[in-house]
């Protein structure tokens, strides 16, 4: 029987940490994400698991150790955020390019400077392309499942992966969720086999070998084929948890989009607020809608489109910004899912909740209201983005 808790994000992780009791944890604190590891560090010294706690000098050496840890064949995992995943920046391609299996808890938090520690999306956005998984999540109870999930996935398709929250909003935030057992989680991730160890002399492998021209191009179509082919994985993988926990998981989250004319796409906690939203409109008989990108890398650009595509309008929230480009980061990528269909819909972006800035009911009513302005022939602004809740 799952056992009902008070938990907030940071603590939901945490004891997902502990049920998985990893073989290594390397990490160096950092707010907002600094309680995850405090909190599992006092499991270890507790002695509640036998993991290896490595406190290192910085968010660099700790994904260092992550990575040694993960090529000698150990469950590896470790937490950061903002400027922490910054300062890791090219461990991460390393840990990627290397095919490690390591399993980050990263909460959301916006770039310095200037000096800010609330939410929104820059840091793991600005890592999109590094080569990990990402997953977002919605709440703390999804933080815990996703944190589950992952060492499955990571360990199938041996590619590293991050499950996000969003900073103070859920890391912070007490909510009520369900906690499956130790003996279900562990029944879940399983025994971790690595498929090689450099540890094992009897079989030796070379890690991190000078790639020239001959053969770097094969090694990084390998890696990226791994991350074109995991999306089957990561659905299979939450069609075993719902049948664990009751609770589902899919790549995408469509909400009254079936019928939808006017609809918004979201990342995180955002997409809670924006539900309310749409109940409120439908309840007025507009036909509004909801899509919740849950899983961000490999990016489902199919299964978006399969979505979208009968939907007149769209709005891509983004909260963070492509700072020159045209738009933000996830809204490129919409345009790109939808690009090859023969109709479609018209796309436009919100940069919202920079530094963690509020974004409440009444802005999210502000951009369906614009969308259906537009889905009735209204002018379309030639903006690349509108700035939700910005002082002018």
């Amino acid at each position: 029987m799952a056992k009902r808790v008070a938990m907030t994000g940071n603590e939901a992780m945490a004891e997902a940490m502990r049920q998985i009791n990893p073989d290594v944890v390397a990490a160096y604190p950092i707010t907002p994400a600094t309680e995850i590891v405090q909190i599992f560090s006092s499991f270890v010294a507790d002695g509640l698991i036998d993991t290896e706690f490595v406190n290192a000098e910085s968010e660099h050496s700790a994904m260092s150790a992550c990575i040694g840890s993960a090529a000698a064949g150990a469950r590896t995992m470790t937490s950061t955020s903002s400027q922490g995943l910054g300062l890791m920046w090219e461990m991460l391609y390393i840990a990627s390019g290397l095919r490690l299996p390591i399993v980050m808890a990263e909460v959301n938090r916006a770039l310095s400077a200037p000096i800010n520690i609330h939410c929104d999306h820059s840091d793991t956005m600005g890592a999109r392309d590094a080569g990990w998984i990402q997953i977002f999540s919605e709440n703390a109870q999804e933080a815990y499942d996703n944190m589950i999930q992952a060492v499955r996935i990571a360990e199938r398709v041996l590619l590293p992966i991050m499950v996000t929250t969003d900073g103070f909003i859920i890391s912070h935030g007490m909510e009520t969720m369900e906690l499956l057992s130790d003996d279900e989680v562990k029944g879940f991730i399983g025994e971790y086999k690595p498929q090689h160890s450099i540890l094992d002399v009897e079989h030796p492998i070379t890690v991190g070998a000078i790639d020239f021209t001959d053969y770097y191009f094969e090694h990084k179509r390998q890696q990226i084929e791994a991350m074109n082919t995991a999306i089957p994985h990561i659905v299979e993988i939450g069609k075993e948890f719902a049948q664990l926990s009751g609770r589902g998981y899919d790549l995408i989250e469509g909400y009254m989009l079936e019928d939808a004319k006017i609809a918004i796409v979201a990342l995180g906690s955002t997409v809670g607020t924006a539900r309310v939203v749409v109940d409120e409109l439908r309840n007025k008989g507009i036909k509004a809608g909801l899509l919740k990108i849950r899983v961000f890398r490999p990016f489902p650009a199919k299964e978006i489109a399969d979505v979208l595509q009968h939907v007149k309008t769209i709005a891509v929230m983004d909260r963070s910004d492509g700072v020159n480009g045209r738009g933000g980061p996830v809204f490129g990528e919409i345009l790109a899912a939808l690009y090859f269909l023969i109709e479609r819909p018209i796309v436009v972006n919100y940069i919202y909740g920079l530094g963690g800035r509020d974004t409440d009911m009444k802005q999210i009513q502000d951009v369906y209201k614009y969308l259906k302005i537009v889905a009735a022939g209204g002018l379309l602004n030639d903006r690349p983005a509108e700035y939700l809740g910005v002082r002018e």
